[in-house]
């Protein structure tokens, strides 16, 4: 698994996902605890927040959604975070994983490393053994 070095838009991103959330959060209710910004080819960038409920939609497909529904298809770098969250940084969970895997494999995810450094990692790293759909 390839490791790449967080840049100055990377903490930008981290910084923006943190002001969406600020913006959303709702204490007590918890409907909105998750920030996300991503960063697109054309150096687009798109914020959301999680939208939860008895079939909640994380963060990463709240913020992925918008990003395709505005018409991007090329995607550089992604990150969901939480103020209280090691870094600020939130892993994604497996169906967003997923979601990203079959989306764009190659897109570059935020992530706390094993000994807590912020690091970048492809999303195709993220789920060994992913499943892919069949095309016939």
């Amino acid at each position: 698994m390839e490791r790449y070095p967080l840049t100055e838009m990377d903490r930008h991103l981290i910084q923006l996902g943190l002001e969406v959330l600020a913006k959303n959060f709702d204490d007590g209710i918890y409907h909105h605890t998750v920030g996300c910004a991503i960063l697109c080819k054309n150096d687009k960038i798109y914020q959301g927040v999680n939208c939860d409920g008895i079939h909640g939609s994380c963060a990463e497909f709240v913020t992925m959604g918008m990003a395709i529904s505005a018409g991007e298809r090329e995607f550089e770098t992604i990150v969901a975070v939480h103020e209280k969250s090691p870094n600020s940084v939130i892993p994604p969970c497996g169906n967003c994983r997923q979601m990203l895997f079959e989306y764009c494999p190659e897109i570059k995810v935020i992530v706390n490393d094993e000994n807590g450094q912020l690091i970048k990692v492809k999303a195709r790293d993220l789920l060994p053994f992913a499943w892919e759909p069949v095309v016939c």
